[in-house]
């Protein structure tokens, strides 16, 4: 298994997880660029948005409700948050492996570029 997140959801790498269920877990990210930065990953090994299939559509649903539900344990739900899918190397990909970055803690517009 070369996949980091495959790896972290195997329990061969260890990460701060703060959310699982048998379709994700939710780790903090380990170069954090909020004072929140938490990554939605799925279980299921889907390498990107470019490789998503209709049968993943409830999966990639199910990603978006688990960020909501973590961003109100995290405390951000109020004030907002952001979330992002970075999808190939031109859109900021670094692991190929699907996964939603969750950002919040404080204003967010210096992001962007």
């Amino acid at each position: 298994m070369e996949c980091i997140f495959c790896r972290i959801i195997a329990g061969e790498i260890p990460a701060d997880v703060i959310f699982q269920d048998k379709d994700c877990i939710v780790i903090r990210d380990i170069h954090p660029q909020a004072p929140i930065h938490v990554l939605i990953i799925p279980r299921t090994h889907i390498r990107s948005v470019e490789e998503a299939e209709e049968k993943d559509q409830t999966l990639l649903g199910h990603l978006i409700l688990v960020a909501k539900k973590v961003a109100t344990k995290e405390g951000v739900s109020n004030k907002g948050y952001r979330l992002t899918i970075n999808c190939g190397s031109d859109g900021g990909q670094i692991v190929p492996h699907l996964h939603i970055h969750l950002l919040g803690g404080r204003r967010l517009d210096d992001i962007m570029g």
